[in-house]
This record gives C-alpha cells, sequence and structure tokens, in this order.
C-alpha cells in the first residue's frame, strides 16, 4: 500500500492521458474580443511552489475594472464545452453560450452583469505544470494561491466568489477551508463532501463504472495525474488516503449558499447535506430542488437567485439575500411537480421519525411491531426484486429527510452480500411514480441505499439514530447459517404521499432500475457485486427489520 503524503500517494500516481485526444486546442496566450467579450487566453499564474498554471479571463468588453471574479475551477480542462447534443438534452435547452464551460456559468450572461469569470487549468492538466491530484489539500493550496493572484490584478476590486457544478462544486469545500484572504463567497452547486462513501464505494459496494468515467475526465495531463480506479484496488477500505479527500468545511468561514437536488442520489445529495450542517460559517443558505440539475442552474430564476447573492458578498449591494430563508427545499410528488417551501433549518427539526415494521409473511410495513417470526429469500443475482413491503397512507403524508433500513439478513452459500434498497412511490392506481435520478434519467424512485454486509460494522459515536454510519475500515465476513442485523443508510429525500398512495421498500441483489440503453446509465450502476446464492431477510419476532421514516407534521 503506498504512503499518503498531503493527500498523494506516489503509488496511484500514473502517465496522464493526451490531452490533444480530448481536444485541448493547445497552448495560445492571446487577448480577443469578441460577443461582448474580452477573453486573456493562456494567463500565466504562479504558484507557492513555483509551479505554473494558466488560465483564461473573461470580462465585459470595454471594462477595464474594478471586477469581482467568479472563479471556476475543475480538472476538466478549461476548453471543454457542452458538446450537443448532450448541452440540449442535459440541460433541456437552456440557451448555454459557446463561452460556458460544462457545468458551470456562462461569461455570456454573468460578464454583461458586472463579473470576470477566472477559469483556469489546475496544475498538471493539460499545459499546466505540476502532477495533477484532484480533491486534495495541494488542490486546496492551489486555489488558495490562485484566489489571491485574482485579488491583485489591476481589474480585480478584491473580492472573488467560487461556482460551478458537480467538480467546480466539490473543489470549493478544499478551497474554502484554506481560508483565502479575499475569498469572499462560495456556492457550490452539487458538491461532494466524501468521495470514498459518496462515490468510490456505496455502503462498501465499489462503483468503478462512474470511477471510471471520472478517470477519463480528469486525467489529461502532459504529467502524472492520480488515477481513481488504481486508488481503489490499492486503497480498498477508508484510509488516511480518502480521509484526506474529505474537506475541513468547519474551517469555511465565507458567505456559503449550497445548492443541491434529492435527483442525485449516488453522487452528489449526501455530500451536499452533509457538508452544509458542517459548514463553519454562520452565513449559510441551502436549497434543494428535485429537477434536472443542469436545467435549473441555467433556469432566469435560479441564475437570479445566484446572482443576487454574488451581488450582496461580491459587491456589497444590500438585496434580497439579507431576509432569505434558511433553508428552501422542494417536497415532490413527481417528475416536475412539487412544491417549494422555506424551512429554517436542516434536517428539520419537527421531524417525527417513526418505525413500519417489516413483515415477510405479507410482504407489508406496519406502524407496530411484528410478533409472527418470517423470512422471505430471493436469489442473489434475480433480475426483479422480490423482496418487497408495501405501507399504504392513509391520509397526506410528507416524508422529508433521512431514513434508516434496519434488517436481519443471512446468506446462503455465501459469505457476503450486496443488499441494494429502493423506497418507491406508487399512486393510488398502483402504478410506480418515477423521478429523475443522477440528475437526468426518468426512472429514479423516491430514495437509495446499499450495503456490502461485510461492512456492516458501525461507528457509534459518529451514527445517528436516523443515519447510520459505516467506519468501512474491515470486513467481517459471515458464518453458514449467521444471522445478523445491518443497518442501511437511505439517502436523504423529500416525497408527498397524497392519502391512497403507496410507499413501497426493495431490496434485491442488483440496483432496481428497468434496462435502458440511455447513454451513460452504467456509470451509476455497480457492474461487480459478491452476491451468489440467496439472501433470507428475517422478520418479525426478535427480528426487529423496519425502516424508519421522517414524517413531517402536517
Amino acid at each position: 500500500m503506498g504512503k499518503t503524503i498531503n493527500g498523494i500517494d506516489e503509488e496511484v500516481m500514473e502517465a496522464g492521458l493526451d490531452p490533444t485526444e480530448r481536444g485541448y486546442p493547445g497552448f495560445n496566450p492571446r487577448q480577443v474580443t469578441a460577443d461582448g467579450l474580452t477573453i486573456d487566453y493562456d494567463a500565466e499564474i504562479k504558484l507557492r511552489d513555483g509551479v505554473r498554471i494558466y488560465t483564461d479571463i473573461y470580462r465585459p468588453a470595454g471594462v477595464d475594472g474594478p471586477l469581482p471574479a467568479v472563479l471556476l475551477w475543475s480538472a476538466y480542462g478549461k476548453h471543454w464545452r457542452w458538446p450537443e447534443p448532450m448541452r440540449s438534452t442535459f440541460t433541456q435547452n437552456a440557451g448555454v453560450s459557446d463561452y460556458a464551460p460544462i457545468e458551470s456559468q456562462d461569461p455570456v450572461v454573468w460578464c454583461p452583469a458586472g463579473y470576470a469569470i477566472v477559469v483556469p487549468d489546475p496544475r498538471g492538466i493539460n499545459h499546466s505544470e505540476g502532477d495533477a491530484t484532484a480533491w486534495s489539500p495541494q488542490e486546496g493550496n492551489d486555489i488558495h494561491d490562485t484566489i489571491e493572484w485574482i485579488a491583485e490584478q489591476p481589474w480585480s476590486n478584491g473580492k472573488v466568489g467560487m461556482g460551478g457544478a458537480s467538480y467546480f462544486g466539490i473543489v470549493q469545500w478544499f478551497a474554502g477551508a484554506t481560508r483565502p484572504p479575499h475569498l469572499a463567497a462560495l456556492m457550490p452547486y452539487d458538491g461532494m463532501s466524501d468521495l470514498y462513501r459518496e462515490i468510490v464505494v456505496h455502503g462498501g459496494i465499489p462503483n468503478p463504472g462512474f470511477v471510471g468515467f471520472w478517470n477519463s475526465q480528469t486525467r489529461n495531463s502532459l504529467n502524472r495525474a492520480e488515477n481513481w480506479l488504481t486508488a481503489m484496488d490499492v486503497h480498498p477500505f477508508f484510509d488516511e488516503y480518502w480521509q484526506s479527500k474529505v474537506p475541513a468545511v468547519e474551517r469555511i468561514n465565507v458567505p456559503t449558499y449550497v445548492i443541491s437536488c434529492w435527483s442525485d442520489h449516488a453522487v452528489h445529495t449526501r455530500g451536499s447535506l452533509s457538508a452544509f450542517m458542517r459548514l463553519g460559517t454562520e452565513q449559510k443558505w441551502l436549497e434543494v430542488h428535485g429537477r434536472n440539475k443542469w436545467a435549473r442552474m441555467y433556469a432566469e430564476e435560479s441564475t437570479r437567485r445566484q446572482m443576487a447573492f454574488f451581488d450582496r458578498f461580491l459587491k456589497d449591494i444590500p438585496n434580497e439575500v439579507d431576509t432569505w430563508p434558511r433553508v428552501r427545499l422542494e417536497v415532490r410528488e413527481r417528475i416536475d411537480v412539487g412544491e417549494e417551501r422555506a424551512e429554517n433549518e436542516w434536517p428539520l427539526a419537527r421531524t417525527q421519525y417513526r418505525p413500519l415494521y417489516l413483515d415477510s409473511a405479507t410482504g407489508s410495513l406496519n406502524p407496530e411491531p411484528v410478533g409472527d417470526q418470517s423470512a422471505v429469500s430471493y436469489e442473489a443475482t434475480a433480475a426483479e426484486p422480490h423482496a418487497t413491503f408495501s405501507y399504504t397512507f392513509s391520509e397526506d403524508t410528507e416524508l422529508t429527510g433521512y431514513f434508516k433500513l434496519k434488517l436481519w439478513v443471512e446468506a446462503h452459500n455465501a459469505d457476503d452480500m450486496d443488499l441494494f434498497a429502493a423506497v418507491q412511490k406508487f399512486d393510488s392506481t398502483v402504478q410506480l411514480v418515477n423521478f429523475y435520478y443522477i440528475t437526468r434519467f426518468r426512472f429514479g424512485h423516491a430514495a437509495h441505499g446499499w450495503l456490502r454486509v461485510s461492512h456492516r460494522e458501525l461507528d457509534e459515536a459518529k451514527s445517528k439514530p436516523y443515519q447510520p454510519f459505516h467506519p468501512h475500515q474491515r470486513e467481517e465476513l459471515l458464518k453458514p447459517g449467521e444471522i445478523v442485523p445491518v443497518e442501511i443508510e437511505i439517502w436523504p429525500s423529500s416525497t408527498l404521499f397524497r392519502a391512497g398512495e403507496q410507499m413501497r421498500v426493495v431490496v434485491m441483489g442488483k440496483d432496481p432500475f428497468p434496462p435502458s440503453d440511455a447513454p451513460g446509465v452504467g456509470i451509476a450502476i455497480h457492474p461487480v457485486t459478491r452476491n451468489t446464492g440467496k439472501h433470507i431477510i428475517h422478520t418479525g419476532g426478535q427480528y426487529d427489520s423496519h425502516i424508519l421514516v421522517p414524517v413531517i407534521p402536517g
């Protein structure tokens, strides 16, 4: 196992991918004025250790300053744009310009509003010098130096914010934790704050599909870059390497506007909300919606809120932000149907956590403990779910927050089990109600959770009654005939069930999605499991299998 120094393990550093094969246009410093923008390409920034990186700078044409700056930082490459037809499909025809880096603010919109947009190639990416690492203390320090460089430029007003989604959002936690003096505000859109638990493995089940996809996006370097697939092999458990990729968000001391969505289970939802709760700053706001995140990010109302936030803290203009609710969330009913509501905190203080007990004999969920013991079994590799448990609501019921699924399980002819759980919604005609999943797919369920049973050990100090925390530091394989309790973390969500509608809990040995040839589906599905033989779920009597649900009083 490699030695981790400052979040960098030499054993996972490998030759980068040829940037020209990803469309890198080459190094060409110049200034261009077009489409109302003045653009400086490949401006040099020297970092504290002498390494030089290169950035593109977008400003409103004819304006010398002073301007606040929005820094957009990712390893995708400052040249990387939304390709068609992805741009139109993913953003639902939002009209994003050719100048907008993928998943981030559009200079054509932001520069005329009085902002400079700064888009670097990080250390080791494309022509920038050094070795590329992602979500490391090194990257946080590099962003710190870049922010201070921006503040010294003659066109700068000395205030810098950060924007963008996904990678652009994740790095903001690392940058903010270094406390750059001229960082004025953060606006992470669908970030992530625990790479191991939220991307690399889900409940201990490896996610090489998504990691491989990201690997091909973040390693375009003339030098070396971290190989995420190698890192998964070298560091199968949560160790100091993965700990170095958990940002110290408690140190962040600037205003922060966290934007996320219920529809990014398996990628961003958990980490965005976790980071919001841990943030050190008192000036923090949370917005969570249930829509396509890219379409939402570029929508007129969302752009207006984003700009109001930066106007307040990068331009010192008093505005609506001073009276914003601390939390704004959407309670979903189905795809593109839901109601936005203001709240004071997350999770909601008035949440009533109620258990619904599983009964294998009837396939039901029950408000009271089930007296008679029974069991249900299914083939571990079955394509269709066979362990399902349902509850029909007698009155309108909102479930907003964290779920916990406790099961008593046994493996037949196996020493491990990979469990995939989903909370589904069925309407009054018993038709499945779908939600967005991985933002753009339309076959998601209300909530999702995963657990490899050999990773069932709990960290009691970090676990909450409604959210188990697994240390993932060793395996405990099952003995023949052994029945063990497990607690599965179901990622947070918000769903309204009308009277007569049904909640169904599904447990199976693979992700509970229909077959699909849609591009990208595979990056969110776990292709390799330890499942074989039969899974057995025990309920009733001494086996208090249940799901704890977050009921919000009407």
